[in-house]
């Protein structure tokens, strides 16, 4: 599920809150991602816990936190779901992918995440900032189907213009519904 395209004026917001430091925003982008999700024909399953994407480790050091973190703590503030950070994680760092085409993403991203067994059965909201191509919510979307989850849903703030319609159920293969 996607909120809206990553353009003007609305890539301001993502931008500010990445690179700006201002962490307002996280709580503005879970709340626009909140209002995509209640207004989808089928919004998440009851039990559903949000996963954010974790940030490489260059990154954190960066910027201090990860920016799907705080975005996914509004949205389950807003949803009333849970956060769970204990489930997925990097298994190695990796390149920037900016700059990157489709191929090469979905290669830079080929197992980047593991998952902890605790993911068995659960329903899964992936949570992530921006999608591009879709590479990255597919690895970790397959990850935790591999530690067993019952399903993943991928939710993003933004996708590149392009990719999915805004404010629809975006399908980029593994990372949604089964």
């Amino acid at each position: 599920m996607i909120a809206f395209d990553y353009a003007p004026p609305a890539d301001a917001l993502v931008l500010q809150l990445k690179n700006g430091r201002r962490y307002g925003r996280a709580d503005l982008l879970g709340n626009l991602l909140a209002e995509a999700v209640r207004h989808q024909a089928r919004p998440l399953e009851p039990g559903t816990v949000l996963v954010p994407i974790p940030s490489s480790y260059a990154s954190l050091r960066r910027r201090g936190f990860n920016p799907a973190a705080e975005i996914a703590r509004a949205l389950g503030r807003d949803l009333a779901l849970p956060v769970r950070h204990d489930l997925l994680r990097r298994s190695r760092e990796q390149a920037k992918q900016s700059g990157l085409g489709r191929l090469g993403r979905r290669e830079a991203v080929r197992g980047l995440y593991a998952c902890a067994p605790r993911a068995g059965g659960l329903r899964i909201g992936l949570v992530d900032d921006v999608m591009t191509t879709g590479s990255t919510l597919h690895a970790a979307a397959a990850a935790l189907r591999m530690a067993g989850a019952a399903s993943v849903v991928a939710l993003a703030v933004a996708r590149t213009p392009g990719q999915f319609p805004a404010g629809s159920r975006a399908r980029p293969r593994a990372e949604c519904r089964d």
